[in-house]
């Protein structure tokens, strides 16, 4: 029988305490990238402007980092009230008004931020983005976002990835799809072309006789997969 241990301090120690904790704002961005950098993966750099900590009062809201417990919900961040219906009387449990749930009230407000802890600032961040993205995709880098009022959890950074078309490749999934115009004599005769690739260009021989409309693969020369399945053609 599956025994599943580590559960047994369920709340028990909390005491019903459950103060809120705030969350920054994801942050959303647009990456653009060529088929190379596709390819490769590309590691890029970039400037957002987003809430940050506030310096002054190290992210507290409060001018000198002075706290009083709420008197409404004594600290507890909730306030329950009892209401008599036709079942009787009924407990309802609420996010306490006076202090947002924070179970605190800042006694002096920082002046630099107002009291919430968080100013408007900028940050570079540096995004690796893996090999094989497309179009569309959305990448999440965590903690990245957006600061949270007073201490709370950082919001994420959201990486919309935006793909430059090439101007002799065209993308489909993983595979490559190239283009070739041959005159007739070289079709009739056969030749050798010079084909470009990601990695550069790769001599073909197109042999004597080749139908306009087939399809030469060139195995491994396309994109790699996401999730690590080997490379398009």
């Amino acid at each position: 029988g599956g025994h599943f241990g580590g559960f047994g301090g369920f709340g028990g120690s909390s005491r019903g305490r459950s103060q809120r904790v705030n969350k920054g704002q994801n942050l959303r961005v647009k990456v653009k990238l060529n088929l190379a950098e596709v390819a490769k993966g590309a590691e890029k750099k970039i400037k957002v402007k987003k809430y940050v900590s506030c310096s002054s009062c190290g992210g507290s809201g409060a001018k000198d980092g002075s706290f009083s417990s709420c008197s409404t919900c004594h600290g507890t961040g909730q306030v329950t009230r009892v209401s008599n219906t036709f079942l009787g009387q009924m407990q309802t449990t609420t996010v306490c008004p006076n202090c947002g749930g924070e179970g605190k009230i800042i006694v002096n407000k920082c002046p630099s931020c107002y009291g919430e802890g968080i100013v408007q600032g900028e940050e570079v961040i540096t995004i690796n983005i893996p090999a094989g993205v497309a179009e569309g995709m959305q990448l999440s880098v965590g903690g990245k976002g957006n600061a949270a009022r007073r201490g709370g959890v950082n919001g994420d950074l959201i990486v919309l990835i935006e793909e430059e078309e090439h101007k002799e490749l065209i993308r489909d999934d993983n595979d490559l799809i190239y283009n070739l115009y041959l005159n007739f004599p070289d079709i009739a005769l056969g030749t050798t072309v010079e084909i470009p690739t990601i990695d550069g260009k790769v001599k073909v021989k197109i042999d004597s006789g080749t139908q306009p409309e087939k399809i030469l693969r060139l195995r491994g020369k396309g994109l790699p997969d996401i999730n690590g399945y080997g490379k398009g053609d």
